[in-house]
């Protein structure tokens, strides 16, 4: 999270704005919902009468209300918001909010986004069933797991497996907090594992990401990276981003922001933000600098060179096996830039599949040093009721 999010970004990261949360105001037997005692989220102005909506209508909103949680391959669980019991905000943006939440029934922890959906019934129901697409790359060891996601008075609460951070947070500490850099085989490794994630979408599930930055790029202890936010995710802050100026979006590849030249999105773009993230990561620094306006970002991406890294960048030392990798992903006329086939050749990533660098080793000592210096998963001490104040 960093474009469109602030700089607390977080392990399972970022979406919508907008109105607060409210309780459904009836349930099937047509009684008053009871308040949650788990969470409580701001309802109907006192002596506001609910609204009831035709019997159609309402049956479609209440079945969108329960989603199905499937937390392992034999446990499949009915749930709604009331099952889950919020732990704190682990992240935010220019979207929406991740709670680190518990499912009461399990007591699985889990990270829950939590996206102001601005899509009708109808379209609420093919994301739902999009999802079950999404929660097949369950099968790739380099994607985060989805549980189940639901739909709440139009917010859409997805639930996904709990990671220790995000590249974002991490990188920073280092560069910022420790005046260190991150090792480049350990680059390598989130390299290799964040292209066969998206290589592994493309070609299995045939989805294109569309949102990658170092706040997509989760971290465990146990040395799992893992790549979170496409799918359900990406198509409602789409949906946003129709609907409002979605701003400066900084890993944006030129084709898409040249009114000129936008066309059908195809995975290339999505090499150009990685090409972004991994020289902002292994630099330390953004390699543009900040843009006042959606015109400078235009002026300077559209218009003029791109990002160059090389072997000695800032006083850095690079191979040049990585330096030529990310030139490459950054190379600015989208018909020469290569698809995930050409990356996964590439000599940078063939040396990191061989390779035996112990990423669980380097990642837990860096959580370790954050924890020591207080910073943990949660971003504030705002509840779940609270979030959706901050993006009014």
């Amino acid at each position: 999270m960093s474009d469109d999010q602030s700089s607390q970004s977080s392990p399972a990261t970022t979406p919508s704005s907008a109105r607060p949360f409210m309780p459904l105001p009836l349930e099937l037997n047509g009684e008053r919902r009871k308040p949650s005692k788990k969470l409580s989220f701001q309802g109907c102005q006192a002596g506001q009468a609910p609204v009831i909506p035709d019997p159609t209508r309402e049956r479609i909103r209440m079945q969108a209300a329960a989603g199905k949680l499937q937390i392992a391959p034999n446990q499949m669980f009915d749930f709604t918001s009331d099952d889950l019991i919020d732990e704190g905000e682990i992240g935010r943006g220019a979207f929406g909010a991740v709670n680190r939440m518990k499912f009461t029934h399990t007591g699985t922890v889990m990270a829950v986004k939590r996206i102001r959906s601005t899509v009708d019934e109808k379209e609420q129901k093919q994301l739902l069933m999009d999802l079950e697409v999404v929660m097949k790359s369950n099968d790739c060891n380099t994607i985060v797991t989805f549980y189940g996601a639901l739909f709440k008075e139009g917010d859409c609460w997805i639930c996904m497996e709990l990671m220790d951070t995000s590249l974002d947070k991490f990188y920073k500490f280092i560069c910022e907090c420790q005046q260190s850099r991150i090792p480049e085989p350990i680059l390598a490794q989130i390299t290799f594992a964040t292209v066969r994630a998206l290589n592994y979408l493309k070609e299995e599930l045939k989805i294109i990401h569309r949102d990658v930055k170092p706040s997509n790029i989760l971290l465990k202890r146990n040395g799992d990276i893992k790549l979170c936010d496409f799918g359900i995710s990406g198509q409602l802050v789409d949906s946003i981003a129709r609907t409002k100026d979605a701003g400066c979006r900084p890993y944006m590849a030129p084709e898409r922001i040249d009114p000129q030249r936008a066309k059908g999105y195809d995975v290339r773009s999505d090499v150009w933000s990685l090409g972004i993230t991994l020289m902002e990561v292994a630099t330390g620094k953004f390699p543009y600098p900040k843009w006042g306006s959606v015109f400078e970002q235009l002026s300077q991406v559209v218009e003029g060179d791109p990002p160059r890294l090389s072997t000695t960048y800032n006083g850095m030392e690079f191979s040049i096996d990585f330096v030529n990798f990310v030139n490459t992903c950054l190379i600015k006329d989208e018909r020469d830039r290569p698809k995930y086939g050409r990356l996964l050749q590439h000599a940078f990533i063939q040396h990191a599949e061989k390779s035996d660098t112990d990423v669980a080793a380097y990642v837990s000592e860096v959580l370790e040093s954050m924890a020591n210096n207080g910073i943990t998963q949660f971003t504030t001490n705002l509840p779940a009721e609270g979030w959706n104040e901050s993006f009014n």
